[in-house]
This record gives structure tokens, C-alpha cells and sequence, in this order.
């Protein structure tokens, strides 16, 4: 076994990291941007990378949000990332680079566990399994997508894959102790209990330098969002919603084929049985989201591998060989819906865009003033972070609850808003953002609609601003 793996070549000993890799950077450098869910770690990550020791700058104490998080894991990406982040700033690349480095730092960490998990399956279950787990994961866009998002519940995924990796892994020696009694039930107890209080002393003692206040984090967010319930006022779905939307939105043909694998080897029952139940007891929470559950693919994932391994194997007899061009075919639909998403990502980020733009078209060479720009709720929630900002002569403000009728009073140059009319300022300019699909007769028999999200207004006041060809409002 061990000759075997030293005569391997690098691509088959890392060919499937690449392309897991590959896919997910892609995601990356096409979506750079972030939305209001990953806004806490973004806003984090960058103040440690260009704030460093300044704390008072550091966005959080401005918008601290309606609970604090944990910077433990803005931590980790942060250290990843930063010799990367030291090169770019004496090459004076902009900040949006370091997001993408960031990000790219974080998916190394979650993929290099989802190769842990693959290794354990492939070990397991053998390696056609494993070359059916990794197809299905590639087709699949939230996985690849999310494992790059700041988000606090990917800095989990990658410790419950390392769990699921060990859980299939197994240990004789462990289990050997166990039955023999070696270690007792109140010393095991004592151990986790042991491990609990250690990791919650580092989280009190990080975040409560970082926010200037004795607090654990993620006791307040736990107590916020399943105690009091609050996380509702986000928005609630129907108790089947997990199971009827959001998994079959994720897992897409692995979706049968993981009830299918459920039938077909019964070896992997006891490792579906607990995620599923998991599922379950999360379904009682009226706000639900696909991220709250996302750690629940790869599992999924193996099961539907299985299946799909029992089906190509078998594929020469008369009824596999008709089950094998059906899952052929859900295989080629999965990898549309996939693009399908793609794009529509792609355009879900209409204000990251805006900026962008801004920047590129909006430089006044005979002005040697500041140049404010003023981003709204929507704006911030959609796209601009800390990263999308550059040097002077620009400055920001996320100044909230403005009304409309102030900015005339107000003297910011540019207005990045979602609002087309703004009293004392001119539209210059609109990005699409993506409104909804609709089904056609011809091809393709999938549109994407688009409609304009942001608006981008010039005071009316500064001349230089009005004298400048703008592409104007559609």
C-alpha cells in the first residue's frame, strides 16, 4: 500500500484537489464580492490585515450589529492571508485583491478538511466511490461557492468535516479502550468539559480585547437567535423547507441518489441517521437559511456516491443500464442548474459592481478635493465592503437613517443609493442586479431577468461632477 502511494503521480495524489480547487477559485475571482450575512467577518478580516493594533478604527465598534460574533475565525483566514496581503500592498494593488486572498485563504482551510473527509472514503468505501463523491461535489454550486464565504457557519464546516473524516476513519485502538474500560465515563466527561472551558476562555479573552467588553460571543448569538427566537424577524419559512427547497436546490441529482444509496449499502445509515436528525431538530427554528445547514452535503453527498457507484458498476444489465442513462442525464441537468446559479450570482451583487465602476469612471482629474460617497443600507448589504474602498481622494460614509430630503443639505459628491431620484442630486449611472427567472418555449428555455438595484448620483452642486459624461440612467 505504501509502495503504491509512493509511485503515484502528483495528479492522482492531488488531482481532485485541483479541481474542487480550481472551481471554487473561479467562484472567487467571477464573485469577489460579499453580502450582509458575511459582513461581520469581512469588516473584520479587514481591519486586522489594515488596522492591525488600531482598534478604534476597526468597523465593528461603528456598526457593531444586533449581536457581536466571535473574531476567532477572522483570525485564522487573516494570518493565512497576510504574507499575501504584505505583497500586494508594496506592488499598491487595490484592497479588493486582499478579498479575494482572504477568501482564498479560508477555502484553502475548508477544502483541505473536505480532503480529509475524501481521503476517509476513499479508504471506506473504495475508489470509485470517491471519484462519484468528488463529481458530485463539483457540479453542485453552494459547497464550492460557500466554502470561500466569510461566513460563520463555513469557519464551522470545516471543523465538523475533520469530525466526519475521524467519525468514518474510526480508531481501533479507541474503540479497543473503550470496550476494555480504560478510560471511564466521568474521566471522558471531565476531558470535553476540560476542552469546552479552555475554548471558551480564548473566545472571551480575544473578543472581549476586540470589543472592548467582557462578553462571550457566541453564547449572546445563541441566546438571540434560539432562546429568544429573535432570528424569526429575518424572515420565517414552513418546517418541510429544508427538505423540499433548500437541499434539493444544493444537492440537486445527488439529492435521489442519496435516498437511493440509503437502500443500496446499509453501512452508511449510521452516519446519515444523525445528520438528518440534525436537520430535523434545526426545521423547528422558524428562520431557516441553506447556510445553516450546508456542513450536511458532504454526508449526503457520500450517500448519493454510493448509489451512483452501485449503478455505474452494474451498468451492462438491462435495468442498471436504464437507471445509469437516467442519472446521466440528471447529472447533465445538475451541471446547468449549476451555471444556471452561476449567473445568477454573478448579478446578485449589484453595489460591489457599482462601486467598482465608480472608481473606474469617476475620477474628476481637475479636482484635487475629497471625493465623499455615501453608501446606503441596501448598498452595504449588497456587495461593498471595507475591501471596495481605495485611496484618496475618495472617502466613504455609511452614515445610516438619512431621509431622502437631507442629502440636498448633505455635501457628498457621489450617492450610491436605491433610490432612481434623490432631490439635489442627478442619476449618472445604474447597475443590474438579478430580479427573477422565467420559463420560455425556445432556447435557452431558462431566462435570467435583470432590473436596475443601484443608482449612482452626482451632486448637482459640483460642476466638475455635472460637466463629466456619465452613461446615464436606464
Amino acid at each position: 500500500m505504501a509502495s503504491n502511494s509512493k509511485s503515484s503521480t502528483p495528479m492522482e495524489r492531488y488531482g481532485y484537489d485541483v479541481l474542487l480547487g480550481s472551481i471554487a477559485a473561479f467562484y472567487v475571482i467571477m464573485i469577489p464580492y460579499t453580502k450582509v450575512e458575511e459582513s461581520f467577518n469581512v469588516q473584520a478580516m479587514h481591519d486586522i490585515l489594515y488596522h492591525r493594533h488600531h482598534l478604534d478604527n476597526y468597523d465593528h465598534l461603528e456598526f457593531p450589529g444586533v449581536v457581536p460574533r466571535t473574531f476567532i475565525g477572522a483570525l485564522l483566514a487573516s494570518i493565512l492571508a497576510s504574507p499575501f496581503i504584505l505583497v500586494m500592498n508594496l506592488l499598491h494593488l487595490p484592497k479588493l485583491y486582499g478579498l479575494i486572498a482572504v477568501r482564498l485563504a479560508l477555502g484553502c482551510i475548508i477544502l483541505s478538511t473536505l480532503r480529509f473527509f475524501r481521503l476517509q472514503v476513499r479508504d471506506k468505501f473504495g475508489k470509485h466511490v470517491e471519484a462519484f463523491f468528488v463529481i458530485l461535489t463539483a457540479i453542485q454550486f453552494h459547497v464550492l461557492f460557500y466554502c470561500t464565504r466569510p461566513l460563520p457557519n463555513i469557519l464551522a464546516f470545516g471543523v465538523v468535516n475533520l469530525a466526519y473524516g475521524y467519525w468514518l476513519k474510526g480508531n481501533f485502538f479507541a474503540a479497543l479502550n473503550c470496550l476494555m474500560k480504560s478510560i471511564s465515563l466521568w474521566e471522558a466527561l471531565i476531558r470535553c468539559i476540560g476542552i469546552a472551558l479552555l475554548c471558551i476562555g480564548l473566545t472571551v479573552l480575544v473578543d472581549s480585547i476586540m470589543w472592548k467588553r467582557i462578553l462571550w460571543p457566541e453564547f449572546e448569538v445563541f441566546w438571540f437567535n434560539s432562546v429568544l427566537n429573535r432570528s424569526s424577524e429575518w424572515g420565517t419559512h414552513s418546517f418541510h423547507w429544508y427538505f423540499t427547497s433548500a437541499l434539493p436546490r444544493s444537492l440537486l441529482v445527488a439529492y435521489p441518489l442519496f435516498l437511493l444509496g440509503i437502500l443500496l449499502d446499509r453501512r452508511i445509515l449510521p452516519f446519515v441517521l444523525p445528520v438528518l436528525f440534525f436537520i430535523i431538530l434545526y426545521s423547528k427554528l422558524p428562520h431557516k437559511e441553506l447556510r445553516f445547514i450546508i456542513s450536511s452535503v458532504p454526508i449526503f453527498n457520500l450517500s448519493a456516491a454510493i448509489a451512483a457507484t452501485r449503478i455505474y458498476n452494474n451498468r451492462k444489465k438491462t435495468f442498471w443500464k436504464l437507471l445509469n442513462f437516467i442519472m446521466l442525464g440528471l447529472l447533465l441537468i445538475s451541471l446547468g442548474c449549476t451555471i444556471i446559479t452561476f449567473m445568477a450570482s454573478y448579478n446578485n451583487y449589484p453595489s460591489g459592481h457599482a462601486l467598482k465602476d465608480l472608481h473606474q469612471i469617476g475620477h474628476l482629474p481637475n479636482n484635487t478635493n475629497e471625493q465623499w460617497v455615501h453608501i446606503d443600507p441596501f448598498s452595504a448589504m449588497n456587495g461593498i465592503s471595507r475591501f471596495c474602498e481605495t485611496e484618496y481622494p475618495w472617502r466613504y460614509s455609511k452614515e445610516e437613517e438619512i431621509p431622502l430630503e437631507e442629502f440636498f443639505h448633505r455635501n457628498f459628491t457621489f450617492l450610491i443609493n436605491e433610490h432612481r431620484y434623490i432631490d439635489g442630486f442627478k442619476c449618472l449611472f445604474s447597475i443590474n442586479g438579478f430580479s427573477r427567472t422565467r420559463l420560455e418555449m425556445g432556447f435557452p428555455p431558462l431566462l435570467l431577468l435583470k432590473e436596475p438595484k443601484v443608482f449612482i448620483h452626482g451632486n448637482t452642486k459640483n460642476k466638475d461632477v455635472m460637466n463629466k459624461h456619465w452613461p446615464g440612467c436606464s
